[in-house]
């Protein structure tokens, strides 16, 4: 079992400020945690290309495109949204974190990896079609899933979503395409406040109240999630890997721990297998921002891959 580690030197270099939670340091302690437990040595690092403007164009509107390129500072920060912003180093990050999904599509489907994680950063699921939002620039998993519908004829795409926030970018761009089943669980009523106006055999949205434990989640995954995509077959699937609902991690209000990230993805593992033969699994980054949850609940996410 081979697992891609894709990530890229620029991606540590977008800096808001300390006081901003969605910071270098999160991918510091993911990468110092995986050298200590020693997991680091099962992974093959491979550097993350820049996403092109034709792989951004197939999920994202040119103008907008055009705008952040336009935005991108010499010097300071520009906000684009309230919690958004871009200094000098952040569209290069941007980039290389869309870019990251591409080569992760790529080793996936030309059978070089089994599966990948792509530790990246800024995140993307919040990001629309036409519009930047909760700190999200591009789509990042959106862009790899267009990638490998567009370049490798995929017709049964997956796309999970475990954040503590609703992913309403990556709705946005897919809720209309039946090539895409989307299956989310987030905490409801809470930011993005989306999620909950509509549903349909491909779009398996389950809201979680503020303080849910294992149990609820893992009753969303087993009753909702897995029966939908059992039935859709999916030949692919793109995990929008946010840890953010962890307990410890004082932004979300969720309850989830290290095991239960480790739980949905092995259940999510042998679907795949039952499914299509293979786990061809592409993971993402996406939020979590209390440091060392962050990086153990990555590490159990990654054994389970590796099992």
């Amino acid at each position: 079992m081979t697992i891609a580690f894709i990530s890229h030197s620029a991606c540590l270099k977008h800096d808001l400020g300390e006081a901003h939670p969605e910071h270098p340091r999160r991918l510091q302690a993911i990468n110092d945690h995986l050298i200590a437990t020693g997991l680091d040595l099962a992974l093959r690092h491979h550097d993350a290309p820049e996403a092109s403007r034709g792989q951004l164009q197939r999920v994202h509107d040119k103008l907008y495109i055009d705008e952040l390129f336009a935005k991108s500072p010499g010097e300071g920060v520009v906000w684009v949204d309230p919690d958004t912003g871009m200094m000098p180093d952040t569209l290069q990050a941007a980039l290389h974190a869309a870019g990251a999904a591409v080569l992760a599509t790529e080793l996936v489907l030309d059978d070089k990896s089994d599966q990948a994680f792509c530790a990246v950063r800024p995140p993307g699921h919040h990001a629309e079609r036409h519009r930047a939002m909760g700190f999200c620039l591009f789509n990042n998993v959106a862009v790899g899933a267009a990638h490998a519908m567009a370049e490798y004829g995929v017709e049964r795409l997956a796309i999970v979503d475990f954040d503590v926030h609703h992913g309403n970018g990556t709705e946005d761009i897919f809720a209309e395409d039946e090539r895409v089943i989307l299956c989310s669980t987030f905490r409801h009523p809470f930011y993005p406040f989306t999620g909950t106006e509509r549903e349909s055999e491909r779009l398996i949205n389950r809201p979680l109240a503020a303080t849910s434990k294992s149990a609820d989640f893992r009753e969303a995954v087993s009753a909702h999630w897995l029966p939908a995509l059992r039935k859709f077959k999916p030949q692919m699937l793109f995990i929008s890997a946010g840890f953010d609902a962890h307990l410890a991690d004082d932004m979300g209000g969720l309850s989830l721990l290290e095991s239960d990230y480790q739980w949905v993805t092995s259940e999510l593992k042998q679907m795949m297998i039952e499914c299509s033969g293979a786990a061809r699994i592409v993971s993402v980054l996406e939020g979590g921002y209390e440091t060392g949850a962050l990086a153990r609940s990555v590490a159990a996410h990654l054994n389970a891959l590796l099992d």
